[in-house]
């Protein structure tokens, strides 16, 4: 059966909607079958949870493969140059994504040592050699340690420089090492979008990039570095932006400060205009689709370049969450039950905050179902509380679901991007495990954390041991 739950008698969803996923509520497979259940990559995900537990992440390869193809052959389609997409891996980074999106001939978008050493292991796992694909390798980040720094020379990645002590550190380094590092320079545009202002990155007053004012010093400074060798220029202006407008004023400016650097002798030929193409997330959000976004800041970079006589740079984009959310869900177990007569009825879940930390972060809003009840009405208002220590710990406020009970498996839409990555073992709580479903089969690519890994780290020193119980009780 074709998913077309309803919501109040709304349309939660049409599987003909939009072929783009970052437009859809659910990931592309999902289906209802005929038990009521809600079935991802051809696998019911009651059946899931059964095998697997909860929470858990539920990953689906076929949305996060065409969202990465819309991407890679939008720009083939509307940018008149060569062009690049580049994952941003803080959105999620394991292993089997990079696989999947190497398989897609992606390039990443990394901002930790951490990130980087992900990544170079994937994808020496998956069989690629690191020598082919190292120039799609590109180390972002506003504090990168020397240690960092170090480590990306050694794996020969492109290197976006932050501000002037990552500038003079690098230098150093390439002067001791006698080795040359290939970098892009990072600006801040000064561009204000429409989104939580913890993840507007373009205004003036950010902590990311060189402000314009001091660009043409920082020019001036690599220009006379024997080891650096400027090829490009990024700017990101946020993420979870709707608005078309902010990406195509970006062009220009990337435009004025590549013709002042090529001005000053710096032999540039990227341009890289960072990601922040919004997702879906309720049934009220309405964002461009992956295909109109590539052709509106295509069109814009070719525009802004022409019409000052340049040539075209190559074209560099790096979206995370309009890749990888909507390709997944979250199941959890329904638990407590509570009811405040006349004010408000809570569900317990057995995770939240720990595994999704943007709700108490960012306010952010979700939409959820009950797959073991697809085929049911939205009957009862309830508020859906995770299991954490903490009065925050919503996931969300005052939502119609079918009536639930103790057992119930419900999930949460959207969640591939900054879920995971984000989680933590508050309340030492074990981050749950996430599987990969495509046509019917399911793979673990993430195991739950068990009681013994959360104390792997810990140490107890000798001086606290061999204390008998009798003074512990005295």
């Amino acid at each position: 059966m074709l998913l077309t739950e309803t919501i109040n008698g709304k349309a939660l969803i049409s599987l003909f909607d939009s072929d783009s996923p970052n437009q859809r509520l659910f990931p592309l497979t999902a289906t209802v079958n005929d038990c009521g259940h809600l079935v991802i990559g051809g696998c019911d995900v009651v059946e899931l949870v059964r095998q697997y537990g909860t929470p858990l992440y539920i990953l689906d390869e076929y949305t996060l493969t065409v969202a990465a193809r819309q991407y890679r052959e939008a720009f083939q389609k509307y940018y008149p140059g060569e062009s690049q997409v580049i994952y941003a891996s803080k959105a999620w980074c394991c292993q089997a994504i990079v696989s999947i999106l190497a398989r897609e001939k992606l390039g990443f978008d990394v901002v930790s040592g951490g990130e980087l050493y992900t990544t170079v292991k994937a994808l020496e796992l998956a069989g690629y050699n690191l020598e082919d694909i190292k120039s799609k390798i590109y180390f972002h980040g506003n504090n990168k340690s020397p240690g960092e720094l170090e480590f990306a020379l050694d794996t020969g990645c492109k290197i976006i420089v932050d501000n002037w002590w990552e500038l003079e550190t690098l230098a150093q380094l390439t002067a001791k090492r006698q080795q040359d590092a290939t970098i892009l320079l990072r600006l801040t545009p000064g561009i204000e979008c429409h989104t939580h202002e913890y993840i507007r990155t373009g205004s003036l007053d950010s902590k990311f990039g060189f402000h314009l004012g001091e660009l043409e010093a920082v020019y001036t400074f690599v220009k006379e570095q024997k080891y650096l060798k400027a090829i490009g220029l990024h700017a990101h202006i946020g993420s979870q932006i709707f608005q078309l407008q902010p990406h195509q004023d970006l062009a220009h400016i990337l435009a004025q400060w590549y013709q002042k650097a090529l001005d000053h002798g710096l032999c540039l030929r990227e341009v890289n205009v960072g990601g922040g193409l919004g997702i879906r997330y309720t049934p009220a959000d309405n964002p461009p689709s992956i295909p109109q976004w590539v052709q509106a800041v295509s069109t814009s970079v070719a525009s802004a370049f022409k019409a000052r006589g340049l040539s075209l740079p190559k074209l560099i984009a790096e979206p995370g969450r309009s890749i990888v959310a909507t390709a997944c869900v979250t199941a959890y177990t329904v638990g407590a039950k509570k009811i405040i007569p006349g004010v408000r009825t809570y569900i317990a879940v057995d995770g939240g905050m720990s595994d999704n930390p943007r709700p108490i972060t960012y306010q952010s809003l979700y939409q959820m179902v009950i797959a073991n009840k697809m085929n049911q009405g939205h009957t009862e208002t309830v508020t859906v509380a995770g299991k954490h220590c903490e009065s925050g710990d919503i996931l969300l406020k005052d939502i119609s679901l079918p009536p639930t009970n103790p057992g119930d498996i419900l999930v949460v839409l959207a969640t591939g991007a900054y879920n995971y990555s984000m989680a933590s073992n508050y309340n030492r709580i074990g981050r749950p495990a996430a599987v990969l479903v495509h046509e019917g089969e399911s793979n673990l690519i993430i195991r739950r954390e068990t009681y013994e890994d959360l104390i792997q780290q810990d140490l107890l020193p000798t001086r606290l041991t061999n204390h008998s119980l009798g003074n512990f009780n005295s």
